[in-house]
């Protein structure tokens, strides 16, 4: 009751005032005219007025009187009293305090004089009206209104019924039934109605029954009964009570309720007659029910997947098929009579959308649509809803399509006309339809139609006000595809134009959102309907029935069959097919094969599946053994090259997921991008490349494709677009190269983690090779525009993006040679000339144009110092040329031409091809050798002018700031190892630009020093390459060896090619160039000693990666000498040295690495047949007796060489390097004569050599005899370590040594000498006695270094691995002696090697009179460290004796020289053989300069004259005599030594032949 607050001045003053105040608000209320609200006012105020008497505020009379007047205001004013009193009854009853419940007696009982007494028992309590007097007893009153009720609301009135008096119901009927086509309407009839119920005393109930009984039977006439009920019904309860009664009595078993009773109940739901709440209670089953039946369905569809799934026996099979059967037709004979579905499908036919989705939402999803006819209907009215927009936007031209007349009902869902109105109901019909709409095909089309209007309209409308609206309306369209239209698509059989369709509105998604509406419909919509878990699993059965029958014979028709299973669920099938993939590779063909009738959408689903399966986390890409690449991501790549050049598949999202990899640092899916590109563009990267396809990958693109690759991969064009296309389209070119070039470091810092190192090598490999496949895709088939726009400087490339140099030069390579072409193009459009030296010149400045910018951008990439050697420009040079730049390959172009020639001639004389085939065949090959030859006359054109840029350019690309030995490091270093590892041909490029760079006559370019150091110094790189790498390096081995062995062949090639140029100068310090000096260069018999040294070093280097035991270290060296073999070994020891260590591999490696196992083999086998084309050392280099061939040497051994005594035959490379190191470290003080001084020393040791081979057979000999102690105690009788001539060689030792000792000392003393105060010093020393000068001469800055090498002996073995590097060409670089000393030292140390066929095996040499041998050994022992304390008492005392024993030596070696002329002849042939095995190895190797001339076996004479010549003013004079003296001394030294050893040899006979015998075998 609204209140209405009596002021409290009213109350306190209401005799006065009060009274007066109410009654005046009590007529306002009463004139006001509200609706009603103004009795509610009248109401508050009463009650206000009386609750103040209840609360005893007010005296009973006053108010009573008050009351009294107020009932003349208004008739009802005492019934709106008696509410009020009613009201207060209830509240003063709940009350405790009586006084407040006897005051509203008093109240009501005072005004009983104006308020009926009917008006109070009709709304007081009984207590209340009891206590007034109004009635005797509660009770009683109680009793007397329960038997009012029964009679008036529950007991029945006997109305006449239909079989006792039916006239009435009679003429009601004929009354309904009449025709209504007339004037009559539904007011005329219900009057008659009326008429009848009063005149025969008709039930109203009854009657309604009737009407609607009617109405069913005409349930065409809606709008005539809806308007009769309407006006005819009483209230919409009991119309919804008459109808719950029709439909309950349906519900009894076998009965089916009639579409009529559903259509009048839909009808009267949608106009609003009956409420649907109070309708569904009445309906069956109930929802409960509904819900188990979903599950059930659900759980059975899951157990028909999983019985078809699992392995049945086929009679178990029988049964189960029979079960199932009988099961469906139970099902089929009875179908559920579901009330509440038969409702439904009434509201969709009549366009009840907002009732209809109401029941949906009661059910489980989909359950409802489930049903056909409910999905079916509500397909129709979706029809309706789109048909305008379907009209205007969607119709695809030249289509008429039906006409559909909308629905009566203007209730029904509005019709769209725009895309924005289907958001209002149409996207949620669809939306409730879900996988059902495959019920009806057109409207699936229809909406996809839509969809690609959409899609067009949304990519061409940019404006930014619709902008949101639009993106609202593409994730409506986008969650359309995912919930209703792929389903759908599953549920549909075989239908291969609705692929098609849909494809065609995905197309026009990004690809990110049409794998995502793959992943979903794969891994998440089979789940969710009972229909779509029974429908995958009949498709994986059906796949699997496929896939164990497919075979390459039966191609066509499986995949036929494959066809139809993907039109409709293609995710399932291609997972299938991918792990069969995956585990057997051989389906690869036959499945590429296969896929041939698969539409547009099921191509772009494979290549999703194919992503998902490649990023599968649950498997690993890794092999168990952790080595290899796992066999299935092998698979799925060669799966994916073949897929994807085979079939029109977007690469974008392969591309993409492979980049994402690179960031990610995992780069195991590059296999992925390596087939793509193989097999897409043609573009073959391989090591295993022969001569011939090397030869042809130098010439022009139709020269590669024709005979570079393998396998000829025709028609790549379009392919090759596609994949150019998808990359420039997603900007994905660049990021590639740029990761993949990151990513080979990360390979190995990075990734490498806990992974076997042949792994980290592979993936290192496999990261490398796609780089430069990628990168030779990128620079043929992209345009200069593209490939210029996309590649940024070389400076940016390195600095900003941090590319390793070669891969950012062979990114930019391409770039530079479009861009003079382009500028030189330019030139000649500018000015026209056609001469050719016109043409050279335009060329030459387009180059200087394009590559300037160049120059300048390198330094940057490099410290300054190194543009002291190298200049910028030829830096750039170097890498930006390529062989296609340096020579044509004539060969190969007429190989192909012959080729094509004879594939005309089979042609013409194939009686089986038709004429017109013939023709076209014929066409082809004549216009692939036109192209081919007018290539090659390109090509040779573009080769001259390069040359000739190159010989403008020559004069200016080496400085002569240091030596030309440091240019050639820099040289080395920075640009040939980095690329002649990068691929095949850039090791064939770097081989042959050195070559080039010494044809060119390049000033201060020493091509001796660059070939040296090439061939002396290949244990680190073999060891440090990678299985590819070593290909590539054993290539570039190969070629240079080519033009060394080229030179080596023939004294007039050598001659033509060598004599006369720069490169082959021994003066390492001129910067200019005097051709005619003869002396300065180096003849041929030297130059072929140089070469068997460079042999020898190989050897050497190879037996020691051999014997290391390492994986890497033997598996490298063994590509690499494979890849040599043609070059080498050509000497037959040398040969056989390796023919032995390599047999050892494959004993040792046949049961642990098969891989070496088999690599050993392979090579072992190919040695073997080279064999024949070996020759012996001394046909391979002259070779003079070793007594004359020591003369010259000691005649020669001035103050700039060793001062170590050619005695030592059997000294091994530690004495023989620190004799060449000393020679060095003298000569780099001085000028050039004491350089060929220096280079004169080396002779010293020209019989060394040998002498480490024989130690070496002697070792492996004593190892033999060693079996049987007779043999051990004869070996041990005969060895001469013991003779009077070895002891005064140990005594001279010492003296040096302790001299070394003695003047170290002086030098931690006095730092402040100079080097040349100690030169003069030793010069003194020298001049006062002719003994002493031979051991002084190597001055102060060896001694000290000799000492330190004693001591550090012991670490020899570690050091080993560097030996090859050792005495090497190294150029003189003016220094202080001190430092040189250290230098000095440490190269040293890496001499300290053993020879190679003895590196790891040497032990005391027993056989050979040599402390320096057991001293050089690497297992140092204590035995050896006593024996070097016993020296160095013995030192201290030869010292004294020095003086004294001078004459005595030379009558000695007088008399040793005529008793070692005598035995000379006598020498056997197998010690001359041992003594070619080093000889000129060793000798030039250890000379500083390395300068061939050297090893020149050349008479005393000679080389004396040779000599003079070339010396310089300052110590011509003073060296000659001391070179002649000394010499002379040590040769009576070295032929005293060789008699006794012919003594011994005479004295043991037939047997020590033998011996030597067996140890040449074993050295084999």
């Amino acid at each position: 009751m609204a209140t209405l607050i009596l002021p409290g001045e009213w109350i306190k003053n209401w005799e006065k005032s009060g009274k007066h105040e109410f009654v005046q608000l009590c007529k306002e209320l009463t004139k006001k005219t509200d609706h009603g609200s103004e009795i509610r006012d009248i109401q508050a105020a009463l009650y206000e007025l009386c609750w103040q008497v209840v609360q005893g505020n007010l005296k009973l009379d006053l108010v009573v009187s008050v009351l009294g007047d107020m009932m003349e205001l208004r008739d009802d004013m005492p019934s709106i009293l008696a509410d009020v009193f009613s009201t207060l009854d209830l509240e003063t009853a709940a009350l405790e305090e009586k006084v407040k419940r006897d005051h509203y007696t008093q109240l009501v009982g005072a005004c009983l004089f104006f308020v009926p007494d009917a008006i109070l028992k009709e709304r007081l309590d009984p207590e209340t009206l009891e206590s007034l007097g109004l009635i005797k007893q509660a009770h009683q009153f109680n009793q007397k209104i329960v038997k009012i009720k029964t009679k008036l609301f529950y007991k029945q009135q006997k109305f006449n019924l239909l079989r006792e008096e039916n006239e009435g119901y009679a003429k009601l009927i004929t009354e309904l039934g009449q025709d209504l086509s007339g004037n009559i309407t539904s007011h005329l009839v219900l009057e008659s109605i009326k008429s009848l119920i009063g005149c025969f005393n008709l039930d109203p109930n009854r009657v309604l029954d009737i009407i609607l009984e009617v109405y069913e039977s005409r349930s065409d006439q809606d709008e005539f009964f809806l308007a009769l009920i309407k006006s005819y019904m009483c209230e919409p309860l009991t119309l919804c009570h008459i109808l719950g009664f029709k439909f309950k009595f349906y519900q009894e078993p076998n009965e089916e309720t009639p579409k009529s009773l559903y259509h009048i109940a839909a009808a009267l739901l949608h106009h609003n007659l009956i409420e649907l709440e109070d309708l569904y209670v009445h309906l069956m089953p109930v929802d409960a029910t509904i819900v188990e039946e979903h599950k059930r369905d659900i759980s059975e569809a899951k157990q028909i997947a999983r019985k078809l799934v699992m392995v049945v026996v086929p009679s178990e099979k029988s049964e189960d098929k029979d079960k199932e059967k009988e099961k469906e037709e139970e099902k089929n004979d009875k179908p559920p009579d579901n009330q509440k579905l038969g409702l439904l499908e009434a509201l969709l036919r009549i366009g009840d959308w907002h009732h209809a989705q109401s029941i949906m939402d009661q059910m489980p999803s989909f359950y409802a649509t489930s049903h056909k006819a409910i999905a079916l209907a509500l397909c129709q009215l979706v029809h309706l809803t789109v048909e305008p927009l379907y009209r205007r936007a969607g119709l695809p031209k030249g289509a008429r399509g039906c006409v559909l007349h909308p629905l009566r009902n203007k209730r029904a869902p509005r019709p769209a006309e725009s895309f924005d109105d289907l958001r209002r109901d149409t996207f949620s019909m669809i939306c409730y339809l879900g996988p059902h709409l495959s019920h009806d095909a057109i409207l699936f089309a229809k909406i996809v139609r839509l969809g690609k209007a959409f899609m067009k309209e949304y990519q061409n409308d940019g404006r930014s006000d619709v902008k949101e609206k639009m993106e609202t309306l593409l994730s409506c369209f986008l969650s359309i595809a995912d919930q209703v239209l792929l389903p759908s698509l599953s549920l549909m059989e075989c239908n291969a134009c609705m692929s098609e369709e849909l494809w065609g509105l995905f197309k026009l998604f990004p690809y990110r959102h049409r794998y995502r509406l793959y992943g979903q419909w794969k891994n998440e919509t089979y789940t969710s309907h009972p229909l779509l878990v029974k429908v995958k699993a009949q498709t994986v059965e059906r796949a699997k029935y496929i896939m164990k029958r497919l075979t390459k014979e039966n191609v066509k028709q499986s995949g036929r069959q494959i066809g139809k299973l993907s039109h409709s669920n293609p995710t399932i099938l291609f997972d299938y097919m991918l792990s069969q993939i995956q585990w057997y590779d051989n389906l690869i063909v036959p499945v590429v094969d296969s896929l041939k009738y698969l539409t547009s959408l099921n191509y772009d689903v494979l290549a999703y599946c194919i992503i998902e399966a490649l990023a599968n986390p649950e498997k690993e890409k890794m092999k168990h053994d952790d080595t290899t690449i796992s066999s299935w991501l092998q698979s799925l790549a060669s799966l994916c090259g073949a897929v994807f050049r085979k079939y029109p598949i977007e690469l974008a999202g392969l591309l993409q997921y492979v980049t994402n990899q690179l960031k990610a640092g995992k780069s195991f899916d590059l296999l992925i991008l390596k087939e793509v590109v193989q097999k897409m563009a043609g573009i073959e990267i391989t090591d295993e490349m022969t001569s011939e396809q090397l030869e042809a990958m130098t010439g022009g693109e139709q020269l590669k494709a024709e005979g570079g690759y393998f396998g000829q991969i025709r028609n790549t064009k379009k392919s090759s677009q596609r994949l150019k296309d998808a990359l420039l389209d997603h900007e994905l070119a660049l990021p590639l190269c740029l990761l993949m070039a990151q990513q080979r470091n990360g390979v190995v810092f990075l990734e490498s983690g806990e992974k076997h190192l042949k792994l980290v090598g592979h993936l290192y490999d496999q990261c490398h090779d796609t780089l430069v496949q990628f990168g030779g895709f990128l620079a043929s088939n992209l345009s200069t525009e593209d490939y210029i726009k996309r590649v940024p400087s070389i400076d940016i490339l390195c600095n900003q993006f941090h590319t390793p140099h070669d891969a950012a030069f062979f990114l930019s390579r391409p770039m530079y040679a479009h861009q003079i072409l382009s500028k030189y193009d330019e030139l000649k459009k500018a000015e026209k000339g056609n001469r050719q030296q016109q043409k050279v010149h335009k060329y030459v400045a387009a180059c200087e144009q394009v590559m300037t910018p160049v120059h300048e951008a390198v330094v940057s990439l490099h410290p300054a110092r190194v543009w002291d050697d190298l200049r910028p420009q030829f830096y750039a040079t170097f890498w930006s040329l390529t062989m296609y730049d340096l020579a044509v390959p004539h060969s190969a172009y007429e190989r192909e031409v012959n080729k094509l020639k004879v594939q005309i001639k089979a042609i013409e004389e194939n009686p089986e091809i038709p004429m017109n085939k013939k023709k076209k065949e014929k066409e082809r090959c004549t216009a692939l050798q036109e192209k081919l030859q007018e290539e090659e006359k390109k090509q040779l054109e573009h080769v001259q002018r390069v040359l000739h840029r190159l010989k403008l350019e020559k004069d200016n690309w080496l400085l002569a700031k240091s030596t030309k030995n440091e240019t050639i490091t820099k040289f080395l270093q920075l640009c040939l190892f980095p690329r002649c590892i990068f691929s095949s041909i850039d090791a064939v490029y770097c081989a042959r630009f050195v070559e080039l760079v010494h044809q060119q006559k390049t000033p201060n370019f020493c091509t001796l020093l660059c070939y040296d150091r090439v061939f002396s110094a290949i244990i680190y790189t073999v060891a440090s390459c990678t299985e590819n790498e070593s290909h590539r390096y054993g290539r570039f081995l190969c070629c240079m060896l080519e033009t060394v062995t080229r030179w080596h062949s023939d004294r007039a090639i050598y001659e033509k090619e060598c004599v006369n140029y720069p490169g082959f100068l021994t003066i390492f310090r001129a910067t200019g160039f005097d051709g005619g000096n003869k002396a300065d260069q180096l003849d041929y018999e030297n130059f072929r000693h140089v070469v068997h040294k460079w042999h020898y070093m190989l050897t050497k280097a190879s037996v020691h990666c051999l014997e290391t035991g390492d994986y890497t270290h033997i598996r490298n060296i063994l590509i690499v000498l494979t890849k040599i073999l043609p070059c080498y070994p050509k000497v037959l020891n040398l040969g056989q040295a390796l023919e032995c260590r390599v047999h050892k591999i494959c004993l040792e490696e046949k049961d642990k690495r098969p891989d070496l196992y088999a690599l050993a083999m392979g090579y072992s086998g190919r040695l073997k047949s080279q064999k024949v084309h070996m020759v012996p050392e001394n046909e391979f280099h002259h070779k003079e007796q070793p007594a004359r061939s020591a003369t010259p040497a000691n005649q020669q051994n001035g103050p700039g060489s060793t001062g170590k005594p050619a005695i030592s035959t059997s000294k091994t490379e530690e004495g023989t390097s620190e004799d060449g190191d000393r020679g060095k470290d003298k000569s780099q003080g001085t000028t050039k004569p004491v350089n060929k001084a220096n280079s004169a020393a080396a002779k010293v040791t020209t019989s060394n050599g040998n002498g480490a081979l024989n130690s070496t057979k002697a070792v492996k000999e004593r190892d033999d005899k060693e079996k049987s102690g007779k043999e051990k105690k004869e070996k041990k009788e005969k060895t001469p370590g013991s003779t009077p001539e070895t002891k005064a060689e140990n005594r001279r030792e010492k003296q040096r040594d302790e001299r070394a000792g003695k003047e170290e000392r002086v030098a931690r003393e006095g730092k402040e000498k100079t080097p040349k105060a100690d030169r003069e010093k030793a010069k003194a020393e020298e001049k006062s006695s002719k003994d002493d000068k031979a051991k002084a001469g190597n001055g102060e800055p060896v001694e000290p270094s000799r000492e330190r090498d004693a001591i550090k002996e012991s670490k020899s073995k570690e050091k080993g691995d560097r030996s090859a590097v050792a005495g090497s060409l190294k150029s003189p670089v003016p220094r202080l002696e001190s430092a040189e000393s250290e230098r000095d030292h440490k190269r040293r140390k890496i001499d300290s090697h053993s020879s190679p066929s003895h590196s790891s095996s040497v032990k005391d040499n027993s056989n050979e009179p040599k402390e320096s041998t057991s001293k050089h050994h690497a297992n140092y022992n204590s035995v050896t460290r006593s024996k070097s304390r016993e020296r160095e008492t013995e030192k201290k005392e030869s010292d004294n004796t020095q003086g004294r024993s001078k004459e005595k030596k030379e009558e000695k070696d007088r008399k040793e020289r005529k008793r070692d002329h005598a035995l000379n002849e006598l020498e056997t042939s197998q010690e001359s053989k041992r003594r070619k095995d080093e000889n000129g190895m060793n000798s030039s190797k250890n000379s500083k300069s390395d300068s061939p001339s050297c090893d020149s076996p050349l008479s005393a004479e000679k080389e004396k004259i040779k000599r003079s010549k070339s010396s310089s003013k300052e110590k011509a004079d003073s060296v000659k005599p001391e070179r002649t003296s000394s010499g002379g001394k040590k040769e009576s030294r070295h032929d005293k030594e060789k008699s006794e050893k012919k003594e011994k040899r005479d004295s043991s006979g037939g047997k020590e032949e033998k011996k030597h015998h067996k140890s040449s075998d074993k050295h084999r």
